[in-house]
């Protein structure tokens, strides 16, 4: 993907402008934004603009653009605008203060844990990826027998090849120090004070240790210990263990804190890294360490007990459980146990049933990709592009899942057949092993023990999820009638439309779809009847020139107010285009004129309509009545549909709606309003259904 400063500069807008942004962060594929107000951000615009594959709303203030393999390239380029120069802040800093709002749920720790997991592990992916492709290099030359097994130490390679083997165990021998960096630094300590607390354990001299130890067992493990000033110390070789770093890192951080509240600042700079080194390296080395390894090894036996019970279960169970782990993030504590198990055992039994989910997911993109092509949907072609190209290629899976799969609920049953079919093949054939960590794609196929039935395996789940998908379609039956109405009204970029329930998504999706066209500017009917008729055309005085007024009826009973006056700034500062909000008195919402429902959300809070004349209407009930998932609302139509003036969109509860806590305001919004020559406000206070609240002029044009 190609990327410009211009790109860059579209995304900042969309979130919301530079001084929206408290900080700015990226993973492999992802944007990551901590915003002051996430209700500034423009979703259509972000999922319209050259380059982005998804945009994804999380938490609170949070949110995320999926970019893909170059998302390194556009954070450069956001970090470099100039209007980003005082912009962001220390994201740490940020997510505790957030946190010192409220509880975030009964699992907050659970979510804290895998954050911390997560951010631990995602700067150091490039560095993995990287060494898992000279991996595959080495397993492709072993099965080519060019060399021996390369990953038994016994094999006698030649000097050249040593070297190219070197290449990929930098990454994984120091493993431990990387982990050590980033976790320290996510909990707020000096990374380098925790890199060189783990370090000590992995200096040579530590390991020469061994050869002074004696044999003692401990829990069950076989354990070298020696003595240190009469202390049993328990001699590992950590290398490519990262149970110990995370411990140890877990430890350090309230270490810290500590002591730099102790510490007067003047001399923190020599004592709070000296003493938090004098602390925890005799720590880490007697205590922490150990039970690392020991934590480790338990999990990975606990997989492995079940993997020997039963290899055509555990083949099963593991692909059909990553496409709901990944999105929580916890596969990060399988990845570890997969490191662990290549250095305990030899060889990994996981990554296997894994790359049968990988692949399933790929599959199911490569079937997005065959409908966008068959629709002519430009978006998503560019979309599914990028992500199956990383996907493939590198054997990573969010671009795929945050892009497309989450947005598109019908993809995942699909896709779940793939897992199962990839997943019975391994089981049948007795399951497969690698003796080396590696990404899942096409180039490290090689790098596992039994090619063929591997590859068969990925290649069928691939196959099945695609092949499910170009079959049943991606789309529920609501989201491709919204399509279809931008398509056959000829848009060029239909394929923009998003599929949410925000009111940015709704807005969106009617301001990109229209009626066919061929039909004049005329006045409308804005009368709760088909046949009554509340509007007035004007003719201006130029003889060369005529404009069409069209005046908009109010969609339900109420009091009729501007719309500054909407406790949304996305409305009030009329970002959505020029209208009115009403504050109901009655619990119905009718369609003010004939038109086509381009947008009827199943939550019933939003509904997008093309009148004559190619207006563009949104009518948002309530403000973020979203939240209330559907609960007090029935909603009467459904995208795709043509309605009369006059025929019900939806009833809604207000008892429910004022239950939870939502505004009801109600904003009648003219989304296309630049494209005419003014948008107007023509009435205030009480209004029933029908009564004239806008007119829309259009702009002038030469007489027919």
């Amino acid at each position: 993907m190609s990327t410009s400063t211009n790109t860059a500069s579209e995304i900042v807008t969309g979130v919301g402008g530079a001084g929206n942004i408290e900080s700015l962060t990226h993973c492999a594929t992802r944007l990551r934004f901590q915003l002051r107000d996430a209700s500034e951000v423009e979703q259509g615009t972000l999922e319209a603009i050259d380059g982005v594959m998804g945009a994804v709303p999380q938490a609170g203030n949070r949110y995320q653009i999926v970019i893909g393999g170059a998302v390194q390239t556009v954070y450069n380029e956001i970090m470099a605008l100039p209007q980003m120069a005082n912009a962001g802040g220390d994201a740490a800093a940020i997510k505790a203060a957030a946190r010192a709002k409220g509880p975030r749920g009964k699992n907050a720790w659970l979510d804290s844990l895998f954050e911390y997991l997560s951010d631990s592990f995602r700067p150091i992916l490039g560095a993995l990826l990287g060494a898992s492709l000279f991996i595959t290099f080495m397993s492709l030359m072993s099965t080519l027998d060019i060399i021996g097994n390369w990953a038994d130490p016994r094999t006698d390679l030649s000097p050249s090849w040593q070297f190219v083997n070197l290449c990929w165990q930098c990454v994984f021998v120091f493993l431990p120090l990387m982990i050590a960096y980033n976790a320290s630094k996510k909990l707020d300590a000096d990374p380098w004070v925790g890199f060189a607390i783990m370090a000590v354990l992995m200096l040579p001299g530590f390991t020469a240790f061994m050869d002074q130890a004696t044999t003692n067992t401990v829990f069950g493990f076989e354990v070298q210990t020696i003595d240190i000033f009469g202390i049993p110390l328990t001699v590992f070789d950590y290398s490519s263990q990262v149970f110990p770093p995370l411990l140890m890192a877990a430890v350090l951080g309230p270490l810290y804190k500590y002591l730099k509240k102790i510490i007067p600042e003047n001399v923190q700079l020599i004592f709070v890294p000296f003493l938090a080194m004098l602390i925890m390296i005799p720590l880490t080395a007697f205590i922490i360490g150990p039970i690392g390894v020991y934590v480790g090894a338990g999990l990975a036996d606990v997989l492995k007990s079940i993997n020997d019970f039963s290899p055509f279960i555990f083949a099963i169970v593991i692909p059909l459980a990553y496409p709901f782990m990944v999105p929580l993030g916890l596969h990060w504590p399988i990845n570890a146990i997969m490191l662990l198990n290549i250095q305990t055992i030899g060889y990994d039994f996981i990554q296997g049933p894994m790359g049968a989910w990988n692949f399933a997911c790929f599959g199911a993109t490569a079937g997005v990709l065959l409908i966008a092509w068959r629709e002519r949907d430009m978006q998503m072609r560019q979309t599914a592009t990028g992500a199956l190209a990383a996907g493939l290629l590198g054997g990573i899976s969010e671009p795929s899942l945050y892009g497309i799969h989450l947005r598109f609920k019908r993809i995942y049953p699909r896709m779940l057949v793939g897992c199962f079919v990839g997943g019975l093949i391994i089981g049948i054939g007795g399951g497969v092993t690698t003796n080396a960590f590696v990404f899942t794609s096409l180039l490290t196929i090689p790098a596992f023990d039994s090619i063929v039935l591997y590859g068969i395996a990925v290649a069928a789940a691939f196959a099945v999820a695609m092949i499910l998908v170009v079959l049943s379609g991606y789309r529920t039956a609501e989201q491709q009638a919204q399509f279809e109405a931008a398509r056959d009204a000829g848009l060029e970029r239909a394929g923009a439309i998003p599929i949410d329930d925000s009111a940015e998504g709704v807005a969106a999706a009617a301001a990109a779809a229209a009626v066919p066209s061929g039909s004049t500017a005329t006045a409308v009917s804005t009368a709760p009847t088909a046949t009554a008729a509340a509007a007035t055309t004007a003719e201006s005085a130029a003889p060369t020139e005529r404009r069409v007024v069209t005046e908009i009826g109010a969609p339900l009973d109420g009091t009729v107010v501007a719309l500054s006056d909407v406790p949304d700034p996305v409305f009030a500062k009329g970002t959505m285009g020029g209208g009115v909000a009403i504050e109901p008195s009655g619990d119905t919402v009718y369609a003010p004129a004939a038109a086509m429902v381009v947008a009827a959300q199943p939550t019933g809070h939003a509904f997008g309509l093309v009148l004559d004349g190619d207006i563009e209407l949104l009518i948002h009930v309530g403000i973020d009545t979203v939240q209330l998932k559907g609960e007090g609302f029935d909603v009467k139509v459904k995208a795709g549909q043509k309605v009369d003036a006059g025929t019900p969109l939806v009833t809604f509860d207000r008892a429910v709606i004022e239950r939870a806590g939502y505004p009801l305001i109600t904003p009648v919004v003219v989304m296309n309003t630049k494209k005419f020559a003014s948008v107007d406000q023509i009435a205030e206070g009480t209004a029933t259904v029908g009564t004239p609240v806008i007119a829309v002029e259009a702009k002038p044009r030469p007489p027919a």
